[in-house]
């Protein structure tokens, strides 16, 4: 048979030269593009059909049909690369839209332990640099780290959800985050073209961090406990980042902040990725989690909720209808809403290239909050 995927890749390609002439900057050429609508049209139609007489050529040279039977008609496209030309038509507009802008992605959740997902994300991170967007990934890594301590035969204990993290696990987590994640993110992203530079907070003082108390409640008091090496942020630096997105490196930052005498705090990646954000001014944020979006009742699936305004959030929050492990996504959301970021999305990494779905379909995933 015929390579589909070799055509898939030739269709794109093809597209992208008649759209992108030499003589004319790319964002020149993209924004004629989008505005001559005929042209995109026919354009389409005249690639796909010169990809039926490329198959049609291929198939009758590798099975020649018997005299007696007549030949496939050259001009009739099968509609399965049709289709796949009206997604590309379809991604144009957002492609322009993008181009030169910065979206932070926040990796973690089933799409970093499945390999098959794992797979996925960078294929879609790789595509966005491609296309001209300033990708910076935050990542976490906490069922990591939870496997690592075992390892070495060290009890895991939380409190209000927060790892109670001593001398000893923040190395540990330090070694897990900044060392075996960060790099294999950093050379998955290589093998495929994508020059990626892993950092952690720590490098050129890029989070400035202080220590984070856990709230407790007893006998309906809440109290502030001490649970160690968990920090949050008190300050970004970002000059370290904006510098490798100028050269054209994607940074891959693992959320280790430092404190003022210099010691190492672990913070919640969400949160890292969020403040990061805002601090770029990003486009978007990307939440990758293992849910859909919220729900306003998440035993009932239609009440989901594909856009929510920060008012609408604050007050969900309030009202205990967003509640649980969907409060810091979505907190995080609204810090990177009020450093300045455009838009924040909570998307579901256990699907399949759900970053691309959500930045080049008109229809979008997840829940967007604005």
């Amino acid at each position: 048979m015929f390579n589909e995927e070799h055509l898939k890749k030739e269709l794109a390609a093809r597209v992208l030269n008649r759209f992108f002439s030499a003589e004319k900057s790319f964002e020149e050429n993209l924004k004629a593009a989008q505005i001559d609508e005929e042209f995109l049209k026919n354009l389409t139609s005249e690639l796909v059909e010169n990809f039926a007489q490329e198959i049609n050529k291929a198939e009758t040279k590798k099975n020649p049909a018997p005299e007696e039977k007549t030949a496939p008609a050259e001009n009739s496209a099968p509609k399965n690369f049709t289709d796949k030309a009206e997604i590309l038509i379809e991604a144009l507009p957002y492609i322009q839209k993008f181009y030169g802008k910065t979206v932070v992605v926040k990796y973690g959740g089933n799409a970093m332990v499945n390999d098959e997902l794992k797979e996925k994300v960078m294929q879609d991170v790789a595509l966005m640099k491609y296309t001209g967007i300033n990708v910076v990934i935050v990542h976490g890594g906490g069922p990591e780290i939870t496997q690592f301590l075992k390892k070495v035969g060290k009890e895991t204990s939380f409190v209000s959800g927060l790892r109670v993290t001593d001398e000893e696990t923040v190395e540990i987590a330090e070694m897990v985050l900044a060392g075996k994640i960060n790099s294999e993110i950093v050379m998955l992203l290589n093998r495929r073209g994508v020059r990626a530079v892993g950092i952690s907070g720590k490098d050129a003082d890029l989070i400035h961090a202080e220590k984070k108390l856990a709230t407790v409640y007893e006998q309906g008091e809440k109290t502030k406990v001490d649970i160690g090496y968990v920090g949050k942020t008190k300050k970004i630096d970002i000059r370290v980042v904006e510098d490798l997105i100028s050269s054209g490196y994607v940074p891959v930052i693992a959320p280790i902040g430092v404190g003022e005498d210099g010691e190492s705090y672990n913070i919640n990646a969400d949160y890292v990725a969020a403040d990061i954000a805002g601090a770029l001014k990003a486009e978007k944020l990307l939440l990758l989690t293992d849910t859909e979006g919220v729900y306003k009742n998440f035993n009932d699936k239609s009440t989901f909720i594909s856009d929510l305004t920060a008012a609408d959030a604050r007050q969900y929050i309030k009202d205990g209808i967003i509640a649980g492990g969907m409060i810091p996504k979505v907190e995080a959301c609204l810090r990177a809403l009020q450093g300045g970021a455009g838009k924040a999305h909570i998307i579901d990494g256990r699907l399949a290239h759900s970053i691309i779905l959500e930045l080049f379909t008109a229809s979008g995933i997840g829940t967007q909050v604005e």
